[in-house]
């Protein structure tokens, strides 16, 4: 009959496991068929509360700023770069993944046939200029002059609907303010090299789309005949973007390797059981597959940055099996094992779900993400950890407190003084420290948490210096009712915008009616084209004793003629055209007005600029990103701690109520408060400033150091279940420090935020729960 039932008992655990298993892999399947990944940065940013920083948003991640590519091509001499300038810049064209493509060559093909007789409405010539004999006939005697020139080739093409050359004069006026140099047709740098500008459909906070629109040029360069021996050079926050994902995710991928695999050595050390060490990973394993389903059905999609600081943070239910594996007696079922703990286990369960809600509190989208994914992770860990995990453990275990070396260490642990003034003294440390430490305690700046090279950066200044790029830091904000009217705006700043930029104040300001001129400016454009006739008989009389044909300007008569009958061009015609992506970037409605975005290049004087803005009465602001970015993030910061101390506050009640004693909850929460502000102070005395990451990184670390507090604080009068709590513990601390202390040496600030606040933070949980912990009985049995 033993046999038998015995038989029974392991028949029905593989019968559990397979269950489990199946389970497992039809989540995975699930999961597989379902999950779509998100990477689009701004679901990690608060939504924002004012103009300014909605405005911040969409620049960062729609703006024309952060689609912007600059390109550099170095290659053995002039002529060669040049060649692969036109070459790549042709292989573009036409690609739907990039909407704009400049190297400083005049691009025909752009050109929509549609719109080439609105260059007499756009271009400002008729404004000082009237299309009589005498002009044309000056024009006509350049044109003569410039067949004989190395251009030739492409005035032929033009000449004949295009004497006067508004085409040139409007991609002149379309071109960047402040352009690099022209030589063999193409920009070139002061160093030789040929720079080119791409603008990608794909959001700058796309990483993954600007992977691809990175790939497509290097893959497009590397088709050109002689790019063997010459280099591509990439710069823009497209770019940063692409490298930041990219060493982040090698980095933590090398760091999770080493890191999972010294937790397996970990585990196989402490407890001599490879089946025990593969079955405790199930509820971890099912903890992640059911998180990731609960945010399929709530989420569109699934931030890329929630799974993986969600796995992080699923960290603290690895202690749940943990715990079971240590506190197994020998020739105790499991099932009873857990009975004991679980009281304790549901209330660090609960506890360390109360902490997480604070994310689901702050109202951004990806630490909601996040909230869900880690309770439902903790939740399903610690319920599978009851009520799965210990019936398909084996029966026969090795009872931990047996180990000679444990016995010892719990003497020492026991023998330890806990003085009463143990916290006021960690408490007066901490406050001294926090006074005396360098620098900003917050750290706003999220520039300062991106992981790029110094020389990266240089490069990126000095590519944006040669190309005059924007500036990546400053706006002008016009607002008028509607886009005729922040038009006619812009264009009653453009004179005193010039005289800022002869005056050395900014290198270039680049207004929206630089693209498009208003309709009222055009229609005035307009009246002034003379008639068919009129035009006739003054062109004649221009070509007299010329040698050209009589009809060949008959192509010119038309566009003239056509240009009178059209329709003013609106933003939202040019807009469907390859030209107007630019003023389409610059125009948008906003509350029932328009506003217009005009970009500096080279700020010298910010007050001048300053007052310039000022001067519009209200119409145009000055907006600087950097500043807006700093309120979003304090905004930020600020309702992540609201919601922290609402979850501190539920946390102190949960606690309380679990184990019935207010002295029990201060013997658990005070060495968990003491040291999440002891782990602050010891960063801010070396000097580290205070970042969001820290703050995620801390509840963290709270979640985990509560176990510890929890199971020293029970005192069963059981010398041999001390020593299992202490073997249980210091597994769990020796897990966390090999995995989070291997993070605290990453290159990437991020990942060395996470890891170093953890490390500290488990560090001094284990040893302030210690010493304030109550004393234990004497371990003299075994």
């Amino acid at each position: 009959m033993p046999g038998a039932e015995l038989s029974m008992r392991r028949g029905a655990r593989w019968l559990l496991l397979a269950v489990w298993l199946v389970v497992l892999a039809a989540l995975a399947v699930v999961v597989i068929q379902r999950l779509k990944v998100s990477t689009d940065l701004r679901d990690f940013m608060p939504a924002a509360t004012t103009a300014d920083q909605r405005l911040l948003m969409e620049q960062v991640g729609e703006g024309p700023g952060s689609r912007l590519l600059m390109l550099a091509i170095r290659a053995p001499s002039d002529e060669q770069a040049a060649a692969l300038s036109q070459g790549l810049a042709q292989a573009l064209h036409g690609d739907a993944r990039y909407s704009q493509v400049v190297n400083g060559s005049f691009d025909t093909t752009a050109l929509d046939p549609k719109l080439l007789p609105y260059r007499y409405l756009l271009s400002n010539t008729l404004d000082h200029q009237p299309l009589d004999e005498a002009y044309l006939a000056d024009q006509l005697d350049q044109r003569l002059d410039d067949l004989s020139s190395p251009a030739a080739s492409l005035l032929k093409t033009w000449l004949p609907r295009d004497p006067t050359l508004e085409i040139l004069k409007l991609a002149e006026q379309w071109a960047p303010a402040k352009s690099p140099d022209v030589r063999e047709g193409v920009w070139f740098s002061a160093d030789h090299e040929a720079l080119m500008l791409v603008q990608t459909q794909a959001p700058g906070f796309d990483p993954d789309a600007q992977a691809k629109a990175i790939d497509g040029i290097e893959q497009a360069f590397r088709a050109l005949p002689q790019s063997a021996s010459a280099s591509l050079i990439f710069s823009g926050p497209g770019y940063f973007s692409v490298r930041v994902a990219t060493q982040t995710r090698q980095q933590a991928e090398w760091i999770g390797n080493i890191s999972t695999v010294g937790f397996i050595a970990l585990l196989l050390l402490a407890y001599r059981s490879f089946g025990s060490l593969v079955l405790s990973a199930l509820p971890i394993a099912s903890a992640g597959l059911a998180g990731i389903g609960v945010l399929i059905l709530s989420f569109p999609q699934v931030h890329g940055i929630t799974l993986a600081f969600g796995f992080t943070l699923l960290g603290v239910a690895q202690e749940y099996p943990i715990r079971v594996l240590s506190h197994r007696r020998a020739g105790e079922n499991a099932l009873a094992s857990v009975r004991d703990l679980w009281p304790l286990l549901l209330t660090a369960i609960a506890s360390a779900c109360i902490a997480y809600l604070a994310f689901y509190a702050s109202g951004v989208k990806g630490l909601q993400q996040l909230a869900a994914f880690t309770i439902t992770g903790l939740l399903v860990a610690g319920l599978t950890t009851r009520y799965a995990l210990p019936h398909i453990l084996p029966d026969r275990v090795r009872d931990v407190a047996d180990m000679p070396w444990l016995v010892k260490a719990r003497e020492r642990v026991d023998r330890l003084p806990r003085p009463r003034w143990v916290p006021a003294l960690v408490a007066v440390a901490t406050v001294v420290m926090l006074v005396v430490a360098p620098g900003s305690f917050w750290q706003n700046n999220l520039a300062a948490l991106t992981p790029l090279p110094q020389d990266l950066l240089q490069q990126d200044a000095r590519l944006r210096g040669a190309l005059g790029a924007p500036d990546v830091r400053y706006l002008l904000v016009l607002q008028a009712g509607d886009s005729q009217a922040l038009l006619r705006l812009s264009e009653s700043m453009q004179g005193e915008a010039d005289a800022l930029v002869k005056r050395g104040a900014v290198d270039a300001i680049e207004l929206p009616s630089r693209y498009l001129s208003s309709v009222d400016v055009q229609r005035a454009r307009q009246a002034r084209l003379p008639d068919a006739a009129t035009l006739r008989a003054e062109l004649g009389k221009a070509t007299t004793g010329l040698p050209f044909r009589s009809d060949l300007f008959e192509p010119f008569l038309a566009d003239v003629e056509a240009a009178r009958e059209l329709p003013p061009l609106t933003p939202e015609v040019f807009a469907q055209s390859a030209l107007g992506q630019r003023l389409a970037a610059m125009l948008m409605q906003r509350d029932g007005h328009a506003l217009g975005l005009a970009t500096l290049s080279g700020v010298h004087d910010l007050a001048a600029v300053e007052a310039f803005a000022a001067s519009s009465h209200g119409a145009m602001r000055l907006l600087d990103l950097k500043q807006a970015s700093e309120s979003l993030v304090q905004a930020y910061r600020t309702r992540i701690l609201h919601a922290l101390m609402v979850a501190s506050l539920l946390l102190v009640i949960t606690i309380s109520v679990a184990l019935r004693s207010l002295r029990r909850a201060w013997h658990v929460l005070a060495p968990m408060t003491l040291a999440t502000f002891l782990v602050l102070a010891v960063e801010r005395i070396v000097g580290v400033e205070i970042s969001l990451f820290h703050l995620v990184a801390l509840i963290l670390a709270a979640g985990l150091g509560l176990h510890y507090a929890l199971f020293f604080e029970r005192d069963t009068g059981d010398p041999a279940e001390q020593r299992r709590t202490l073997h249980a513990t210091l597994v769990c601390v020796a897990s966390a420090l090999l995995v989070f202390g291997m993070l605290a040496w990453s290159a990437i600030p991020v990942l060395r935020a996470i890891g170093l606040t953890v490390a500290l933070g488990v560090a001094f949980h284990f040893c302030l729960s210690i010493l304030m912990a109550p004393h234990a009985a004497k371990s003299d049995a075994r």
